[in-house]
């Protein structure tokens, strides 16, 4: 990756280089009507501190929004079916390993939401079955259901898969299609003198870069990006802590993605060994460069929780730990894309809080289409737009984790 364009104007200037700028490009460079340079800029070319490398790498359709759970579909569709360039040495071939997402309920209250999403889920096409305390224990033994009231699970295109490796395939596949990809960081941003069009960006190696068009996909740093536009973005760092640990005693079956009623979760990560993630009671935004663990969190808090619910996890060592960032949307926590409603040629691909890596196809898809074609045409993603900030019209999504 270099540090400088090669080019002085690019048709596309895409913000960030993560699982979101990847996918965007990727699907922009196989449009046969897009003819024009994509410039993708990426701060940190290791990607060492992106959300793309901190997350869990899991899929689900056990969403409350309808569009969530099939843009979650179309993310299951594309990896295991990805074109055939993207095989061989850049990717093998894909499955979801579909142990599925196991949301535990202990109030009726919550049992309610599970209900009622299922109907929403179903009518998706979506497996989803709920289950009774009974039959969570029939089904898996080793949890403690004792305060369940009920349990939602989907065995189908549910569950762990390699987003690394479709990620490395993007990039791989982006580059041989002409996107240039530069180790470098977008400083600040010109308009004209109208204000109704960002005319160039400058990096911070000192070039100015003029564009056509300019993609939000900074991730955490959404609003620091949008804000060199003078466009507010209700996107902000949240910290989430993360560990894989070894136990003494492995589990005789794979471990759903298990959501415990106190936010905890836990999922299968094979050999023996499981992967957890929580974040602290008191949640704030943290400094873009805050990745610093909370170590007290893991003893006080989190496996008396995992050792509470399943008994066998009393005796367990952690093995890896680490803090990453998740991009947290204050508005709804859901995805901010589209273009600016006055800032004509600005586009978002931001605010995914916790969801991003599996929409990551759907809305690397939806953004291309938008972007070349002026309108989205597989799946219309325009209830995600970023007029909705600015009209105050929420889209509630009660599944999130």
């Amino acid at each position: 990756m270099s540090q400088t364009p090669a080019h002085s104007t690019y048709d596309i200037i895409i913000v960030g280089g993560a699982i979101m700028g990847a996918s965007a490009a990727w699907f922009i460079s196989e449009d046969k009507a897009f003819d024009g340079r994509i410039l993708v800029v990426e701060k940190d070319p290791t990607y060492e501190f992106s959300s793309t490398m901190h997350t869990n790498s899991c899929m689900r359709q056990q969403f409350s929004a309808e569009l969530n759970v099939r843009i979650s579909q179309f993310a299951a569709q594309f990896v295991q079916n990805l074109p055939d360039f993207m095989h061989g040495d850049w990717v093998p071939k894909l499955k979801v390993r579909s142990f599925g997402y196991m949301y535990l309920a202990d109030t009726e209250d919550f049992a309610g939401v599970l209900r009622e999403n299922l109907s929403v889920q179903a009518a998706a096409g979506a497996a989803t079955q709920l289950m009774t305390p009974d039959q969570i224990k029939a089904a898996y033994p080793f949890y403690n259901v004792d305060d369940i009231v009920l349990g939602s699970i989907n065995l189908v295109d549910e569950g762990l898969w390699d987003g690394t490796a479709v990620f490395d395939a993007w990039r791989k596949a982006g580059r041989a299609n002409g996107v240039e990809y530069v180790h470098n960081e977008v400083v600040a941003m010109t308009k004209n003198t109208a204000g109704t069009r960002l005319e160039s960006v400058t990096l911070a190696s000192g070039e100015v870069v003029s564009c056509g068009q300019v993609l939000n996909a900074s991730g955490p740093r959404a609003a620091r990006t949008a804000g060199m536009a003078g466009i507010s973005v209700p996107v902000e760092p949240r910290k989430r802590y993360s560990w894989i640990f070894a136990a003494e005693t492995p589990l005789d079956r794979d471990l759903p993605l298990t959501i415990d009623p106190s936010g905890v979760h836990v999922r299968e990560n094979g050999g023996g060994t499981y992967q957890c993630g929580a974040h602290s009671e008191i949640d704030p935004a943290v400094a873009y460069d805050d990745f610093a663990m909370d170590h007290s969190l893991w003893e006080s808090h989190v496996w008396p929780i995992l050792a509470t619910r399943i008994p066998q996890f009393e005796a367990i060592k952690v093995t890896h730990e680490w803090g990453g960032h998740y991009s947290y949307n204050t508005f709804d926590h859901n995805a901010i894309m589209g273009p600016h409603t006055q800032i004509e040629n600005f586009y978002f691909l931001n605010g995914f809080s916790g969801h991003g890596l599996q929409q990551s196809p759907a809305m690397g898809r939806g953004t291309a289409e938008i972007m070349v074609h002026g309108a989205y045409q597989a799946l219309d993603m325009s209830p995600f737009n970023f007029e909705r900030i600015e009209t105050n019209r929420p889209i509630i999504e009660k599944a999130v984790i």
